[in-house]
């Protein structure tokens, strides 16, 4: 059965909403404190779906997510590291984007396993391009060339535009990369799975991305808020979206639902080798 635990910390404040998600989906779901994983690593272990939820994690001191970044790689990437090498699946949303980016678990190093040390960080969530706070909708746009397992069936005409929206709420949500390089490298290795939709861009993200994964798909993160899109009526405008819609998932659902589908395969896939 897929398990999730949500990891929180001071100034988290979309942990709640996460792990409904989770359990919507059809996981299990534990939320844990920093500090007791921290004095347990081995309780990552029992997990096979890890999330990193947005809010502003011990109060975005020095720059967003810097300190609970510095603090997991610093006692916890051991865990992580071997969570990702069994193929364990990660969602960061928002500043838990902006950790994993910090951290080094996205991009990733490809399709070798996972270093000993965490890897120098390569992309990094910038100040927004008006340097002011952003809280809205906005049009996305699903990538189908992307391994992502989070965003699977959502690219192309799977929803009407107006519904193929997610709520953004960030200041430093500008996506930038070390150079043009490791940008060329991210686009031709699938690693973009969301991008902003054209004229939606509010933060300047370089190359209107809004989301990146893994070489494996399985690591995920992304400034948008899938957990705050988990029913139809979240929507502002949804007494306009087509009523056909309502007997379906939410882009929000779904991309936990796909998470949730994915490692309950690894779950059973890890059971028969065992038997």
């Amino acid at each position: 059965m897929a398990n999730a635990l949500v990891i929180r910390t001071a100034g988290t404040n979309c942990d709640a909403e996460m792990v409904r998600a989770f359990r919507l989906a059809g996981a299990g779901a534990d939320l844990v404190h920093i500090d007791a994983l921290i004095d347990n690593p081995a309780k990552v272990d029992n997990y096979n779906i890890l999330g990193f939820p947005g809010g502003f994690s011990y109060g975005d001191d020095i720059a967003s997510g810097r300190v609970l970044a510095v603090r997991m790689r610093e006692r916890l990437w051991p865990a992580l590291r071997d969570a990702a090498n069994r193929g364990v699946l990660m969602i960061g949303v928002c500043n838990g984007f902006q950790v994993m980016a910090q951290i080094g678990l996205l991009p990733g190093p490809g399709r070798t396993k996972w270093p000993d040390a965490p890897p120098a960080p390569t992309i990094a969530l910038a100040d927004n391009q008006h340097a002011r706070f952003v809280d809205k909708w906005v049009r996305v746009e699903f990538d189908e060339a992307s391994p992502c397992v989070w965003t699977r069936g959502l690219a192309g005409d799977a929803l009407p535009p107006d519904a193929a929206q997610l709520p953004i709420a960030h200041g430093e949500g500008r996506f930038v990369a070390t150079d043009d390089a490791t940008l060329r490298a991210l686009e031709a290795g699938g690693h973009v799975a969301l991008r902003y939709a054209e004229g939606h861009n509010i933060n300047g993200s370089a190359a209107r991305i809004a989301g990146v994964c893994d070489a494996s798909g399985r690591i995920f993160g992304l400034m948008p808020h899938p957990d705050r899109y988990l029913s139809w009526t979240n929507h502002p405008y949804w007494t306009r979206l087509p009523r056909a819609l309502f007997d379906t998932d939410t882009p929000g659902l779904r991309m936990f639902r796909n998470a949730v589908r994915a490692a309950d395969e690894l779950s059973t896939g890890n059971a028969s080798m065992a038997g």
